[in-house]
């Protein structure tokens, strides 16, 4: 019987383990996982192009590749040179141009053998020109294995995915959005998604319930992906979500695939963030869990510094805990973890003291080694922990000097005043005109956020802040595409469209830490959450009494057809336009009260000022 606890449910639908578990798959020459592997591995030299090599990145480290054998990770179109004497596992998509390239390298006999591995399914046409390559040379029987791996997506997170990390203007809002979009480009972003959802189910061996709001992306996607999967089952005897799939044992109850537009909540994504990994990847260069944070000084010729580059890893004990953590409580836990490593070391010195003036009798000797040979054993941990904290110290304090600069305490407390209907300390027009307050672009978010909750804002009024924000050195190109959106969808967010901020507990990283204001995000559901709610209680909700059911499983499809009422404890959230780290956070903190398990998924990961400059996109020409 499967346990109710949220561990458990935990346990059983980690997007990030299970890719990581096909990639270590995938290397081993795609043989079964040994649970103790006692062997040496077997060395390889592995080949990605840009694609493969995001996916590996945020979930296999260098050294983790060298424990499985990999001795070199090589790009399919940089300049490698033969090693006739290694295997090469190949992690490509089976487009013309790489094909083309690794027929060369069969040719040229580049590796002893070859073992290709394709994250989507690779066509017949493709197939034919490996083999003809092959066939000219007489390397037919270097050709060890050919393999569908169906991994087209990036794990970020253990509940968190997106489509890709380069290449996405075609999944991104203005993509989807821009008035000039033709119905290719609709079918190429279409394909993408549903690609990539097809691989993600694949990997967790379970066929969703789908569920979407009608007339808009989502709702193509869902109906492409309802097609892709039932013309998979229909197929029993080369079908993925059935036999010995190694995550089928664990699927006891399908999930619910929630697919959503970006329009359903366009105020979020320009929300000043006041959490962790959230204000990270609004205020510093953030991908593919590597942070950047750049120097204050200039380099020769007024070039920026490059700064230091860090690893948001998964197996950093800090990071994990704190990361969706308002940034009050991360500066005092980066104090306290300081404090901790400062004890431990003088704990270490100590005992290194005590047995310097000991006695050499043999008790006493045996006693003091003993004590010295742990001592010096905890040294790496400690090393390791002084490497974390004083990373976190960085990034707190970079993080610090940009919200007292720019004032964004201030900002993220009017936001979130406006997004609650509470009353403002000051006008937004007054916070606009003060040359002491942020930046122009801060400005503007704030504006837009006012604006879109705004029901009744006459155009003097407008006309007003705009020309407020114009003088303040705004690009307001974005004011004028959500002028026409609204008029458009005809309607204004609800009051209760965001969280609201409530005073919390007193916090400190340094004295520097003094004249911020202290404020948390409230366990308040955002758009996004309020309706995954209301999807998997099964309760009536005017936002999602509309919403289609669709199952892949149901043989004759039968368009408005109720769904029965089943209570899920888990599911898939897919943003079509794109989506954030501050609607991500809200789900898991909803997990946590809920006793659910949520996957966040989008098809494009922006931050505000990415956002904005989609939205002014839009508006510039729409002009």
């Amino acid at each position: 019987m499967a346990s109710n606890s949220f561990a458990d449910l935990n346990e059983r639908a980690d997007v990030r383990s299970r890719q990581t578990e096909a990639i270590k798959r995938m290397i081993n020459f795609n043989n079964p996982l040994k649970t103790v592997n006692t062997e040496e591995p077997a060395w390889k030299v592995l080949v990605y192009d840009k694609y493969g090599q995001d996916i590996i990145s945020p979930i296999m480290s260098v050294p983790e590749l060298r424990e499985h054998g990999v001795t070199l990770h090589l790009q399919l179109h940089g300049k490698r040179d033969q090693v006739t004497d290694v295997p090469a596992i190949y992690f490509v998509l089976p487009t013309a141009e790489n094909i083309a390239r690794i027929c060369e390298d069969i040719r040229s006999e580049m590796y002893e053998s070859y073992y290709f591995n394709f994250i989507t399914a690779v066509p017949r046409q493709r197939l034919e020109e490996l083999a003809t390559a092959a066939i000219d040379v007489d390397t037919v029987t270097t050709i060890s294995k050919v393999v569908d791996q169906y991994q087209s997506f990036l794990s970020l997170e253990d509940n968190m995915f997106l489509v890709r990390q380069h290449d996405v203007e075609s999944l991104s809002y203005y993509g989807i959005n821009r008035s000039d979009a033709q119905d290719t480009d609709m079918e190429v972003m279409r394909d993408s998604i549903v690609e990539s959802l097809f691989a993600l189910f694949v990997t967790l061996g379970t066929v969703p319930v789908i569920r979407c709001p009608r007339g808009n992306a989502a709702e193509m996607v869902a109906e492409a992906l309802d097609k892709r999967i039932r013309e998979n089952l229909r197929d029993t005897r080369n079908s993925l979500f059935t036999g010995d799939t190694a995550s089928a044992q664990f699927s006891f109850q399908r999930p619910l695939l929630i697919l959503l537009d970006r329009s359903i909540d366009l105020a979020t994504p320009l929300h000043h963030s006041w959490t962790y990994q959230a204000l990270i990847h609004d205020l510093m260069e953030l991908s593919l869990n590597r942070v950047t944070v750049r120097g204050d000084e200039a380099t020769t010729a007024g070039a920026a510094s490059q700064g230091k580059t860090y690893d948001l890893s998964s197996t950093d004990q800090f990071w994990q805990k704190h990361r969706g953590s308002a940034f009050p409580t991360v500066a005092d836990s980066v104090q306290e973890a300081l404090k901790e490593y400062q004890a431990a070391g003088e704990r270490v010195k100590e005992l290194k003291t005590s047995t310097d003036g000991a006695d050499d009798s043999g008790s006493s000797l045996a006693q003091n080694t003993q004590k010295l040979s742990s001592a010096i054993g905890s040294v790496p941990e400690l090393l390791e922990k002084k490497k974390a904290i004083d990373m976190h110290t960085n990034l707190a304090s970079a993080l610090l000097d940009d919200i007292k600069d720019r004032k964004l305490d201030m900002f993220f407390d009017a936001e979130e005043k406006i997004l609650s209907k509470s009353s403002l300390d000051r006008p937004v027009l007054e916070v606009i005109q003060d040359p002491e307050a942020g930046t122009a672009a801060d400005k503007l978010r704030l504006f837009l956020i006012y604006y879109l909750m705004t029901s009744s804002m006459t155009d003097t009024d407008l006309d007003q802040h705009v020309e407020a924000l114009t003088n303040a050195g705004a690009d307001v190109s974005a004011v004028t595409y959500l002028k026409q959106w609204k008029a458009f969808t005809k309607m204004a967010a609800p009051a209760s469209r965001a969280v609201s901020s409530v005073a919390s507990s007193s916090f400190s990283l340094t004295s520097m830490i003094k004249g911020v204001k202290d404020l948390v995000v409230a366990d308040k559901n955002l758009p996004v959450t309020r309706v995954v709610e209301s999807l998997m209680e099964m309760t009536r909700s005017a936002e999602v009494d509309d919403y289609r059911y669709l199952d892949p499983k149901i043989v004759r499809r039968v368009d408005g057809a109720q769904p029965p009422r089943t209570l899920f404890r888990e599911a898939v959230v897919f943003l079509v336009g794109g989506g954030n780290y501050i609607e991500y956070q809200n789900l898991q903190d909803f997990c946590k009260r809920s006793n659910k398990k949520i996957t966040y998924g989008v098809s494009d990961l922006v931050n505000a000022k990415q956002f904005i400059d989609q939205l002014a996109r839009l508006g510039a020409s729409s002009r």
